[in-house]
């Protein structure tokens, strides 16, 4: 296992970061005790949730599983979406922000993270108002380094200026989905991180199981099939096409697409550490294998080419198409 700086704080993780989604859902107690014990064994040391994730119960399975050896892994989790029914019980308002904030570490039994991640874009609450909250936390002890999650390159450069203006602690992490059938952090995201001194922590490198392999077969089953976000997010049919490339290129290769797919997200040189996840050992193993392959600038630039490279900022394609 090789380690990266997390932002500009001088902190080291993992190549890989484990997310546990799953815990609580798709996997029970003793399977996320498995994956735990798998990632830790070969290195891992970044772990990451969400109060939103199998409402509350993976921040509950993974503080059971860290005891231990809490000191020896950086936590990351999020805030943002509705902890409750009450109207204020959502959003990045410093009042919901606190008060997840605290039920969070109470779940995952802590007395801080390491990331603190406002899951999404909160229209209602203005920026500096969100970011006060974050510098509350950070103040408090409660939270290390602030992150954002789910937000476009702007609002991320925007928080950062007001941070710096005010003398507030930085961002230090952004989170993006980005994976070969989902490119549009390419343009403004990746690069604004890299100018920052930012780390980048994607999602979703595989498209939500899309470049598995799996649904190569129109008969799989899975939540591409079953899960109406997964199906309107990848639901578009050059996907699905890029998808079977991508497979057929893998089977020529000999590699297994779900670890050449979270290979070439790893290899883009703004991307920290992909965000692996698995509802068990036998299927993490693939996402881990991708630490055997050499993702060689031209092998990751035969990939991309299996896809659409998204258009540059400005639009003129042109100029691209002359580089």
């Amino acid at each position: 296992m090789k380690y990266k700086s997390l932002g500009r704080t001088g902190v080291q993780v993992s190549q890989l970061c484990f997310g546990t989604m799953p815990f609580g859902g798709d996997a029970d107690e003793a399977a996320a005790a498995e994956m735990f014990k798998a990632v830790r064994d070969l290195g891992v040391n970044f772990f990451d949730t969400a109060d939103q994730y199998s409402k509350g119960k993976s921040e509950e399975i993974l503080g059971k599983l860290m005891r231990g050896s809490r000191d020896d892994l950086i936590v990351a989790t999020k805030v943002f979406n509705p902890a409750g029914p009450d109207i204020n019980a959502k959003g990045s308002s410093r009042r919901h922000v606190s008060r997840a904030l605290e039920a969070c570490l109470k779940r995952l039994q802590t007395d801080r993270v390491e990331i603190l991640y406002l899951h999404m874009r909160d229209a209602l609450t203005p920026l500096d108002e969100t970011l006060r909250a974050l510098e509350d936390a950070v103040r408090a002890g409660k939270v290390l380094y602030p992150a954002l999650s789910n937000h476009s390159a702007w609002e991320t450069q925007a928080a950062l200026g007001i941070q710096e203006a005010n003398g507030w602690t930085r961002l230090q992490a952004v989170q993006p989905m980005y994976s070969l059938v989902k490119r549009q952090a390419e343009v403004e995201i990746l690069p604004m991180a890299t100018a920052n001194g930012v780390s980048v922590f994607p999602y979703s490198p595989a498209g939500g199981g899309l470049l598995s392999g799996k649904y190569t077969d129109k008969s799989a089953q899975g939540r591409l099939a079953t899960n109406k976000m997964y199906t309107v997010r990848y639901g578009e049919e050059w996907m699905h096409e890029v998808a079977e490339k991508f497979s057929a290129f893998c089977k020529k290769h000999g590699f297994h697409p779900m670890a050449a797919a979270v290979a070439w997200v790893a290899a883009h040189p703004a991307v920290t550490a992909p965000i692996i996840g698995a509802r068990s050992v036998q299927q993490l193993q693939a996402s881990l294998d991708s630490l055997k392959i050499d993702m060689a600038p031209a092998l990751w630039n035969e990939i991309a080419a299996l896809s659409r490279t998204p258009p540059p900022a400005t639009d003129r394609l042109e100029e691209q198409k002359k580089a």
